[in-house]
């Protein structure tokens, strides 16, 4: 037996009494995949990227480990959530226009000592100065630094379209706009190179891109590791009392790390590791949130039909975005249809042995979208279930 099939029959056991559609965490996996982020982050203490776990009672779980510290959130109301809830260090990752929420944030003592909120532009500034109810609390703040390669006097641009701010001089300036603004207080850099984290270098069949991939990779690590450490000499010159200076991603954890101007990594995908993260020359991980879908056709000799499993991931669309059937072995998406909202055809000598009810098992695209389709998790230690938490659809939040 296969470890893949041994895995198949574990998890087969351990939901034998659960109708499907579900999804599961195998602890275990989880847990290696824990200590294989530690292990590349070398030292440095890594925040955990809420985005890609969703759901609390596994934030909690890893947040025990020596070595993580904090969180990475993605909304100003997942943040206050978080910190209501006992989440004392949230470092919210992207610039919000929730005026309600920065009302509630700069009202309440603990919130503001508990969430860093993220800008990269004075405008950002003043509407968080325009939704105070009174002069309020004053908000801790992190500037992002775009990471993008540019190359050929910027005419060819590489990485996500995300700050505007690319130099040291324009974060040094920024910097000094939020130390003559009463109310703010700059604790934080965050420049996340996705470009690097986020791109999988060893793609199975694409030997010249993934060789392309690597080349660009290098050349992108190399000038923001120089760049990086000068922003960090400009802004810390405006703001000596900086607390954190954030970096990195899953894919990127051993490379950020080594860079003596980063003191905290960011990482959250690798604890599920999704399908994306099959592509990296630089790690492996175990496969550990996936999602089963019941048989309920078998329309012919080698074809079997689950229902639903049609959960694209965001980004560019393509294959990439889609689950990939990975239990049992050998089983793949009729080209013509491929996964449907309400049903899925599955073709592949494996569909002769399943039978109506049976379990197929997948593993989605990216990490933690695939709690936006399920409300509870089912955490598996061997083949038991020990456990059933809600994720944040499951707690009825639906942030984004």
């Amino acid at each position: 037996m296969t470890a893949r099939a041994a895995d198949r029959a574990r998890y087969d056991r351990a939901t034998a009494s659960l109708d499907a559609p579900l999804a599961i965490v195998d602890l275990e996996a989880f847990d290696a995949n824990a200590d294989d982020v530690l292990r590349r982050a070398a030292g440095k203490p890594v925040r955990v990227a809420t985005k890609s776990v969703r759901c609390r009672a596994l934030l909690r779980r890893v947040l025990a480990r020596d070595g993580f510290s904090g969180v990475m959130s993605f909304t100003l109301a997942e943040s206050l959530w978080l910190a209501r809830a006992g989440f004392d260090d949230v470092l919210l990752a992207y610039p919000s226009a929730d005026r309600q929420g920065f009302a509630e944030l700069t009202g309440d003592p603990e919130l503001a000592a508990a969430v860093t909120v993220m800008v990269d532009d004075p405008a950002q500034l003043r509407l968080i100065d325009d939704a105070r109810r009174s002069r309020g609390e004053v908000v801790r703040v992190c500037l992002e630094l775009d990471t993008s390669l540019r190359l050929l006097g910027g005419r060819v641009r590489v990485g996500a379209r995300r700050s505007p701010l690319h130099s040291p001089a324009q974060m040094a300036e920024l910097a000094r706009s939020v130390a003559r603004s009463p109310g703010f207080r700059l604790v934080g850099i965050m420049a996340y190179e996705g470009h690097v984290a986020g791109v999988g270098d060893a793609v199975a069949g694409r030997p010249l891109r993934s060789g392309a991939v690597r080349l660009m990779q290098t050349a992108a690590r190399r000038e923001l590791a120089r760049r990086r450490a000068e922003v960090v000499d400009a802004v810390r010159a405006v703001a000596p009392d900086l607390e954190f200076v954030n970096g990195g991603g899953t894919g990127s954890v051993q490379y950020t790390a080594a860079e003596d101007a980063v003191t905290e990594i960011a990482a959250g995908s690798g604890l599920y590791m999704p399908r994306l993260f099959d592509n990296y020359s630089s790690f492996r991980g175990r496969p550990a949130a996936l999602f089963a879908q019941p048989v309920v056709r078998r329309p012919g000799v080698g074809v079997v039909t689950v229902l639903g499993g049609g959960y694209p991931a965001s980004g560019p669309a393509g294959r990439d975005r889609l689950p990939v059937p990975y239990l049992p072995e050998g089983l793949a998406y009729d080209p013509q249809e491929g996964p449907g909202e309400v049903q899925t055809p599955l073709l592949g000598a494996p569909a002769d042995d399943l039978l109506i009810g049976d379990k197929v098992w997948f593993r989605h695209a990216k990490a933690g979208e695939l709690c936006e389709r399920f409300e509870v998790l089912h955490l598996v230690e061997g083949d038991q279930v020990t456990a059933t938490v809600p994720t944040y659809r499951g707690e009825g939040r639906t942030f984004l």
